[in-house]
This record gives C-alpha cells, sequence and structure tokens, in this order.
C-alpha cells in the first residue's frame, strides 16, 4: 500500500510540503492493498480491477516491474526456506539466519580474494618471500597502502613475538590481526531511540538502494518494528514503482510524488511516520554521482528539510555501497560524508568478483577517509543475503578460512 502525493497544480489550496495526510485515501476509497491511480475519476476502474502502476507505464515502467516481481520471488523463496529450519540458526541484529548457510555465501562471496591470501600459505616456509606475496595479495584485495602496511607490521611483530614457525599458524596470526583491524568498523544499527527512527539513505547510481531498503524493511518488521518507506527519487517513475513493489511486498506504506520535489516527499514521510506510530521511516534518494555538484546539493537540501519535520532527524544517514567498486568506494565515501555526514555504511554485492579489502582500507582511514561504521553487508539477492558486518567473519573469508 503506498499513498501518493500529486504534484499542486493552478487552483490547489493545500501545499505539497508540510502536510500529512489525516486519513489514508486507500481506506477511504475502499482500496487498502491497491495502488492508487492517477486521477480520482479512475478509482470506480481500480475498484473492479487492480491497476498495475500509478499513471500509464512505459516500457522502462514495466521493466522495472518485472525485475521487482522478479526479485520478489526470489526473497519470498528465501523466506520459505529461512522459516523451513533447515540449518543452524542464530540470532543477529537482522533477525534469525543460518550461521553455516550464510557463512558459507560470505567466503563463497570473498573467494577470489580468499583464494589469493590463503593459498600464500600452502606448503611455504615462514620467511621474507611470504611477506613479500602477502604485501601483493592485500594491495591486490584492494587493501590500500596504508591499511597494507600497518597489517603486516603487526603481523611481523606478532611472528617474532610468539616465535612462529608454520604457515598455518602465520595465516591464523593474520586473520586474528584482520579481524582486530575491522572490529571498529562493527556495529549494531541502534533501534528504538527515537520515534520514529528517521533514516536516510544515499548512494550512487546502481549500487543496490532501493534493493537494500527492501530487505532491511523486511529485517526490521523482524524485530517487530513498525516501517514506512519514502520514495525519493522523484523524477524517475521506474524507481518509484521499485520502491512500492518492494512495500507491496513486505506489507509497508510508501510515500510517493509524482515528480516534484524530494525533500517535500522526505518531510511528508517523517511527520506521517510520527503520526501513525512508525519505529523507523526510511528515506530512498535518488542515485547520484558525487561529481554531480548540483545534485549533492540536492541530498544536502533533504537532509536539511529532514531536519525541519524533526530537529533530531536524520538520526541515520547510510551509504549503500557497491562492493565491486574497489577503491573508487574510498572517494564515493568521503563525497558523501563531507554532504551530508554519514553515520553508517552498507556494502552490497560481495558475490565473487569482490574484493573486499577495500574495508580494511575504510578501517585504516586511507585517503582521509572516516572509518565509517559498516551496519551490514551483502553477498546475494536472498532476503536472508543482508546480513550485519562481524568482523571475525569478515576476516576469516578474506583468508580463506
Amino acid at each position: 500500500m503506498f499513498e501518493l502525493f500529486k504534484k499542486k497544480k493552478a487552483g490547489d489550496r493545500e501545499p505539497a510540503v508540510g502536510r500529512v495526510k489525516d486519513a489514508d485515501p486507500a481506506k477511504e476509497a475502499g482500496l487498502e492493498g491497491k495502488r492508487l491511480p492517477a486521477d480520482a475519476a479512475d478509482l470506480e476502474k481500480v475498484a473492479e480491477a487492480p491497476a498495475s502502476a500509478v499513471g500509464p507505464a512505459g516500457p522502462a515502467q514495466a521493466q522495472t516491474q518485472a525485475q521487482a516481481q522478479t526479485q520478489a520471488q526470489t526473497l519470498a523463496q528465501a523466506q520459505a526456506q529461512a522459516s523451513s529450519g533447515d540449518g543452524a540458526a542464530s540470532t543477529s541484529g537482522y533477525g534469525t539466519r543460518a550461521a553455516g548457510s550464510w557463512l558459507s555465501r560470505l567466503k563463497q562471496g570473498l573467494s577470489r580474494t580468499g583464494q589469493n591470501i590463503g593459498g600464500l600459505f600452502i606448503g611455504v616456509k615462514v620467511d621474507e618471500a611470504l611477506f613479500d606475496e602477502l604485501e601483493s595479495a592485500l594491495i591486490m584485495a584492494d587493501a590500500g597502502v596504508e591499511a597494507t602496511t600497518k597489517l603486516l607490521t603487526a603481523l611481523r611483530a606478532r611472528v617474532h613475538k610468539d616465535r612462529i614457525e608454520n604457515a598455518d599458524q602465520v595465516k591464523a596470526a593474520l586473520r586474528d590481526i584482520l579481524a582486530e583491524h575491522l572490529k571498529p568498523l562493527e556495529k549494531k544499527f541502534p533501534l528504538g531511540y527515537a520515534s520514529p527512527v528517521v533514516v536516510m539513505i544515499a548512494g550512487v547510481n546502481g549500487a543496490g538502494k532501493t534493493t537494500s531498503i527492501g530487505k532491511l524493511a523486511y529485517a526490521f518488521q523482524q524485530q517487530g518494528q513498525k516501517v514506512l518507506l519514502a520514495a525519493g527519487d522523484t523524477f524517475r517513475a521506474a524507481a518509484r514503482e521499485q520502491l512500492i513493489a518492494w512495500g507491496e511486498r513486505n506489507n509497508v506504506s510508501v510515500i510517493a510524488q509524482e515528480g516534484g520535489d524530494p525533500a517535500a516527499v522526505a518531510f511528508d514521510a517523517v511527520n506521517a511516520g510520527r503520526a501513525r506510530g512508525a519505529s523507523i521511516v526510511m528515506v530512498d534518494t535518488a542515485g547520484r554521482l558525487p561529481t554531480q555538484l548540483h545534485l549533492m546539493e540536492e541530498l544536502k537540501k533533504i537532509r536539511r528539510v529532514i531536519g525541519k519535520a524533526d530537529n533530531q532527524a536524520p538520526h541515520e544517514v547510510l551509504l549503500v555501497v557497491d562492493g565491486n567498486t574497489g577503491q573508487n568506494a574510498i572517494s564515493q565515501i568521503r563525497a558523501f560524508d563531507a554532504a551530508i555526514n554519514l553515520t553508517g555504511l552498507v556494502v552490497t554485492k560481495l558475490d565473487g568478483t569482490a574484493k573486499g579489502g577495500t574495508l580494511a582500507a575504510v578501517a585504516a582511514g586511507s585517503q582521509g577517509v572516516r572509518p565509517i561504521p559498516v551496519y551490514w553487508i551483502g553477498v546475494g539477492e536472498g532476503m536472508e543475503d543482508l546480513q550485519p558486518f562481524v568482523a571475525r567473519e569478515f576476516a576469516a573469508a578474506m583468508v580463506g578460512d
């Protein structure tokens, strides 16, 4: 179910920004659970047959709807598998997960780095040649010079102190040192400290923002949270339709608007969330490159307007980062952090081609980046494939354990 705030036309008396609907238009029209039509004159048609889009659906919208439906079916299968009780379950900040299954998917996702680093310890002596190979492997894994130097300095000291002469023990020491290095990035996402907790989500085009929001909506619901979504990409109908599809799949309300100011949607969503007793309001924003300065200014405006609806909001500002972008992720994090003061990261698409070392670079503060907490990492399309970041698990996968 979603609500459509139409653009203000000549003669309209009510402004779009700063107003929260007193009643649910879908319930008033008897269309709860269906999409609202573009015009009130279409209500009678919608009552007879559910609409498939907001207004006329173009090719891009239809394609996005089909993709969203396919993703929803995939996630439904994952939900069914998760609820069947297969595998040992463990409790995390995300909900209940099959521990063995998740760790195997994480290891598979980082298999490229795991094989490159883990393979160095097979049948070798502990000498300077091994450290040279490790240095090359870590740099190739996108760890960067600063993190690589810090890790190897600590490893040399550990080997010397403990008089390690076995390659497998050196590997175990590297895993422990890497886990300690990544530990500052490990932080559980805070819940319940505000009502609602307003989460602003940004990222470059194609990073996986909308898919991540859909998975997080499900995760928060599993923890008993009431979720409200805001479609902040107001100029791309396909993006709005995709978020609406996720909202329908998770039975979550979506505040949307045809065209207009994305800050208005964010403002309305915060007020609506407060009025309806929502626990979490997640505000999606349009994808943009940090080099597009006018779009970065728009992002700053959205943040300011959210603050006008709630002077403590946004409580969390997340950046969704594609795990395949390597060292480019560092520049993205630095630019978005400077613009909107990030509080956390969501790293997606760690699916086998990603190297993973970028997080080591973030933890080391490479290129002046701030060590921002990593709340979640994603290794696939399944509902359970987005999980809280755990430093020890990630370190073990990186060294091939």
